[in-house]
């Protein structure tokens, strides 16, 4: 049977000040997408509201926009799947096998309160499918709560984003709150790469996570793994 992803997509286009752009970082999606289509698997895309899909301006510039992005961009079937997503209504969680949050700072406004992604974050998860992101993704886990109350990412060993990487990019006092003090917070056993920006993951059971952009490809090819049987399913 054919495995299913679904990636998730923001439909926000600028921080808290408008004359700051900002939305999906393209790369983090192209990389994972042709993973999971070198698999054969299919895909679906999935956003808070449904609709159309902002692209980070600073995403689309040397050295981010890569060749997997410009490739997407001057496919007119691709833009156009960026331009209607599926809302989370329109989504059955047991037809998918895993899961994955794309970045980008726009998901800090609208993942984090989404109940329609974190209902199908916590069926495909409590069934044992993959739950994944990078980079800023993580934060459409951060309020998922599991059927016994309790946050999804609690003692669970994850990482994502650094502080220290929003210093860098000099977005820190733009970002609406401290995405890596924030799951700490709610009992992540945050880790995080030596240096920033080099690509990290982190897998433990069901759950893989990707630290930055640099980390889209290594995190797909986790997701696989997970999906193929190829990750321990028990609690790392």
């Amino acid at each position: 049977m054919t495995k299913r992803v679904l990636n998730v997509v923001t439909n926000v286009g600028h921080y808290d000040d408008p004359s700051h752009t900002t939305g999906l970082w393209l790369s983090e999606l192209t990389h994972a997408w042709r993973v999971f289509e070198e698999h054969g698997y299919e895909q679906t895309l999935v956003s808070p509201a449904g609709g159309a899909v902002p692209l980070e301006p600073r995403a689309l510039k040397f050295p981010n926009y890569d060749k997997t992005a410009r490739t997407w961009r001057a496919a007119p079937r691709k833009m156009a799947l960026l331009e209607h997503t599926a809302s989370p209504d329109e989504i059955d969680p047991a037809e998918y096998d895993a899961i994955y949050f794309t970045g980008g700072h726009a998901v800090m406004y609208d993942f984090p309160d989404s109940e329609g992604l974190q209902r199908i974050t916590r069926e495909i998860y409590e069934r044992g499918g993959v739950v994944s992101s990078v980079c800023h993704g993580y934060c459409g886990l951060l309020n998922t709560r599991l059927s016994d109350g309790s946050h999804l990412i609690a003692g669970r060993k994850m990482t994502g984003f650094a502080w220290t990487e929003e210093v860098l990019a000099r977005v820190d006092k733009l970002v609406p709150y401290n995405a890596e003090a924030e799951a700490k917070q709610r009992g992540a056993l945050y880790e995080k790469a030596t240096l920033p920006f080099v690509s990290y993951v982190v897998t433990d059971g069901n759950l893989v996570t990707g630290q930055n952009p640099g980390s889209a490809k290594a995190t797909a090819k986790k997701v696989v793994e997970a999906i193929e049987g190829n990750a321990p399913k028990e609690r790392g």
